[in-house]
């Protein structure tokens, strides 16, 4: 049984509206920047697919992606209440299609 001292990873990958422009991707990474102010993340990465080989197993769909590292799954519950992520979403929400979110522990 896994305790609640694993640091726990939030990856999130956006796919943005097909019609999306580059403005609207730029204001996604720009939302997801402010997310940083929250003090419950300990680590923040902001990426676009990597131009890696092509093979059957990677995902490239996604027009951006967002990796959080939190101490533990109660700060990651805390975090999805959080007023500056709840703005986030209500002010970037009309930008994407879909969103798939991964959350992982060590397992280890």
């Amino acid at each position: 049984m896994h305790s609640n001292t694993h640091k726990l990873l939030h990856m999130v990958y956006f796919w943005l509206k097909e019609e999306h422009t580059e403005h609207d991707k730029a204001q996604l990474i720009e939302g997801l920047q402010g997310l940083a102010d929250i003090d419950l993340i300990k680590a923040i990465h902001i990426g676009v697919p990597a131009s890696t080989l092509e093979r059957d197993v990677i995902d490239s769909s996604y027009q951006v992606s967002l990796v959080l590292q939190f101490d533990n799954t109660e700060d990651q519950d805390a975090y999805q209440i959080h007023p500056t992520h709840l703005a986030f979403v209500d002010k970037c929400k009309h930008l994407w299609q879909r969103v798939k979110v991964c959350d992982s522990i060590s397992a280890l």
